[in-house]
């Protein structure tokens, strides 16, 4: 096997101005959005709080989830529709919106990924090599952002119109309206098999795969059933020189070590870096870690 495998230690988005996890505990996290706290539940946070009640009350906004399944805002009169935020080490912007699933639009965690992508793709660049990359389920397209800012042309892919057309306006909101980015509303498995029918092949790929999910035509995905599947027909779009592949997963039945058996098996054969870990926040009220996800990374 030519690719060498590391295991760094849990990587923390700790760059942001923008966004703080205040504070976690019995079962919710207290977020500072901007100028807006939002308190919303997570799965992970099973250990009690170490604030007190009084520190938790003035909140913007508040996800109460609902015992029959997914649940509702609570919000305070002065929050408004939506709102921006800064990533400031990479000059990018996102707008910000509570959704009815309790997202926001943005997973500040993964900041790191765009700060690693974007550095790799700079150091291409700076060798005067054009970058091409391939970021399937984009959602509201943060890492086709970063990889853009970089100087790479994008493919972005996702099966939710109105998650495109919030990349988009992510992509004009950090001055990047004009930049080589193609906004596609596919099934990913489909768009990538017809990639490989037009010849197109991409110098890295980025993946965010849901755990479960529907496509535009009713497509259904299992992330432990249909991965491996999209993993080689994704590889087959690789370059002679590939720079990047980057996969991040969310759900908590997968550890890294899963990730980084697919990806040697995927990538074994190819000279190169192969790490994987968790992705985590800290927690500014007592410097606990929130872990917020997994990533497996080849690098050339």
């Amino acid at each position: 096997m030519s690719v060498t495998l590391v295991r760094p230690p849990l990587l923390l988005s700790d760059r942001w101005q923008d966004y703080r996890l205040l504070d976690a505990g019995n079962g919710l996290k207290q977020e500072r959005w901007g100028r807006y706290t939002l308190v919303r539940p997570d799965p992970q946070v099973i250990w009690p709080r170490s604030g007190g009640e009084k520190n938790w009350e003035g909140w913007d906004a508040f996800y109460h989830r609902s015992e029959a399944g997914g649940g509702r805002w609570e919000y305070r009169e002065r929050l408004p529709d939506s709102w921006h935020v800064a990533y400031a080490p990479l000059g990018l912007t996102f707008r910000i919106h509570p959704t009815s699933f309790k997202h926001t639009g943005l997973f500040p965690e993964q900041a790191v990924n765009w700060d690693w992508a974007a550095a790799k793709i700079k150091a291409a660049r700076a060798s005067a090599r054009e970058i091409s990359v391939l970021n399937l389920f984009g959602y509201t397209g943060a890492a086709t952002v970063a990889a853009a800012s970089a100087g790479a042309s994008v493919c972005h892919v996702d099966a939710a119109e109105g998650m495109v057309k919030w990349a988009r306006e992510n992509a004009a909101l950090s001055g990047l309206a004009a930049a080589p980015v193609r906004y596609l509303v596919d099934d990913c498995l489909k768009f990538v098999r017809r990639e490989q029918k037009r010849g197109r092949h991409y110098d890295a790929v980025i993946m965010d795969p849901p755990t479960y999910g529907r496509g535009g035509g009713g497509e259904l995905w299992k992330l432990e059933d249909h991965l491996w599947e999209l993993l080689v027909e994704t590889k087959k779009l690789l370059g002679d020189r590939p720079l990047f592949f980057l996969v991040n997963a969310y759900t908590a039945r997968l550890s890294p070590t899963v990730v980084a058996n697919l990806l040697a098996a995927l990538l074994g054969d190819a000279a190169g870096t192969l790490a994987a870990g968790e992705v985590g926040l800290p927690v500014q009220r007592d410097g606990k870690v929130l872990p917020c996800g997994i990533y497996g990374r080849w690098e050339a």
